[in-house]
């Protein structure tokens, strides 16, 4: 049973990824033709709060939803804070650096995730035993293979580049100061998300529902964030969506990321832990990369498939130290059974609400 759920969860992870990179694209389009992202944040939470209400409805139409406490909506509230604080965050970064240089800083988020899920007892650490060792190799294999991927390009494989290198090029055109507070912001929002996926795991495992954790925490995004705009976005003409790639940006975030990220990687933190759910992050970036060489005629340089082997065994590291312990823990619920109650049963109910 450990291993089926291992290899869902993997497979529904891997999937999140290549469908973030066609969000990433769409909203890229949109951004272009003069979307306030403020906006976007919005719309996409305020049509998520549908989507997740009517699936709420549905889910819970023959079922008894949990009760839920004030400490539980007291924590949701604080990871809306985080998430509408770490989103804020990203576009000062981006404006004050690059997107080179966000996309270097979101690889350090398995490094926060795995130092904070170990502090906070959400993740399990020996370093006596080999399951602990991989897990804690792998993490910074990760790490050190997504910072090659993005910050070292080396010779291209295919095609001819005329480019050079984009982080060196972007630091010579902006100045030490912008580029500094770039980077702060963009380590704070790493930070950030590495609390989202701890907090998410809090969450889940004392209030079994992912949909109606997730619906709470749009709700209180939407206010957050509609609040921001509000202050931050002067213009009272970015509020009026025209029904071109704006409205499309907006309903495919409000799907796919709004709603079914968030879904998965609430179920993801049940299932495995934050430092597993943290840790696709240099993988979409892969992904990302791949894909523009195959479907769009990117050049493919000799520091992403560098990054993305040294990727690869970090990646496999940390699955295979979780697998170990999960191994571990299972046989000794196994064993714990037998003496006391032989007819106890041989798998527990550990699953969670939608």
């Amino acid at each position: 049973m450990g291993d089926m759920w291992g290899s869902g969860v993997t497979a529904v992870m891997l999937t999140l990824e290549f469908l973030e990179v066609g969000m990433n694209t769409v909203t890229k389009a949109a951004m272009s033709k003069g979307m306030s992202h403020y906006i976007l944040v919005v719309y996409s939470n305020m049509i998520a709060i549908s989507l997740l209400l009517s699936s709420s409805l549905i889910f819970y139409r023959k079922r008894i939803a949990p009760a839920i406490t004030l400490s539980i909506i007291c924590r949701i509230f604080v990871l809306s804070l985080l998430s509408c604080a770490g989103q804020v965050f990203t576009y000062i970064g981006i404006g004050y650096s690059s997107p080179t240089l966000a996309s270097a800083m979101i690889d350090l988020t398995p490094a926060f995730t795995f130092i904070l899920g170990v502090f906070s007892r959400l993740e399990r650490l020996d370093l006596r035993i080999k399951s602990g060792q991989a897990k804690s190799i792998g993490t910074m294999v990760l790490i050190i293979g997504g910072l090659v991927f993005t910050l070292y390009k080396g010779l291209p494989i295919t095609g001819i580049s005329s480019s050079g290198d984009e982080l060196h090029k972007e630091m010579l055109f902006l100045s030490p100061s912008n580029w500094a507070i770039g980077g702060f912001f963009l380590a704070a929002h790493s930070i950030i998300l590495a609390l989202i996926f701890v907090i998410q795991t809090w969450i889940i495992r004392d209030y079994p529902s992912v949909l109606i954790t997730n619906l709470f925490t749009c709700t209180f995004v939407t206010i957050l964030s509609a609040s921001v705009s509000l202050v931050a976005e002067k213009d009272p003409n970015a509020w009026r969506i025209k029904p071109d790639i704006q409205l499309i940006s907006i309903g495919f975030t409000a799907v796919f990321a709004v709603s079914l990220r968030s879904v998965v990687h609430t179920w993801a933190c049940h299932k495995k832990g934050p430092v597993y759910t943290s840790m696709f992050k240099p993988i979409g970036m892969v992904i990302a990369v791949f894909m523009g060489v195959s479907f769009l005629g990117d050049t493919l340089y000799l520091g992403s498939v560098i990054g993305a082997v040294i990727i690869a065994f970090g990646f496999y590291a940390v699955m295979w130290g979780k697998t170990q312990e999960e191994n571990t823990v299972e046989d000794k619920e196994d064993c714990s059974f037998e003496p006391s109650s032989p007819k106890a049963p041989l798998l527990q109910n550990k699953s969670t609400s939608v």
